[in-house]
């Protein structure tokens, strides 16, 4: 049996955004959060994608290292 694989495109996937070609890193541009604001909390996300953020996160696996991933890069803008 073979283990999904996680990473910032099966994240968009499953967030249902764009994530083919440049769409995560023009996601990430376009959305840059300022260091108080934590990534769950984001206003850009609706309940349903801040809930999978959050069940991500407590997964405590390759999930959480992808969720941490993108809070990185939407704090850092790159």
């Amino acid at each position: 049996m073979q283990l999904p694989t996680y990473d910032l495109k099966t994240l968009f996937d499953q967030l249902g955004l764009p994530s083919e070609g440049t769409a995560i890193d023009d996601f990430i541009e376009s959305h840059p959060l300022d260091a108080e604001t934590k990534l769950i909390d984001a206003d850009f996300w609706t309940p349903q994608q801040a809930q999978l953020l959050k069940e991500w996160l407590r997964a405590d696996g390759e999930e959480a290292i992808v969720v941490d991933e993108l809070n990185v890069r939407l704090h850092d803008g790159t």
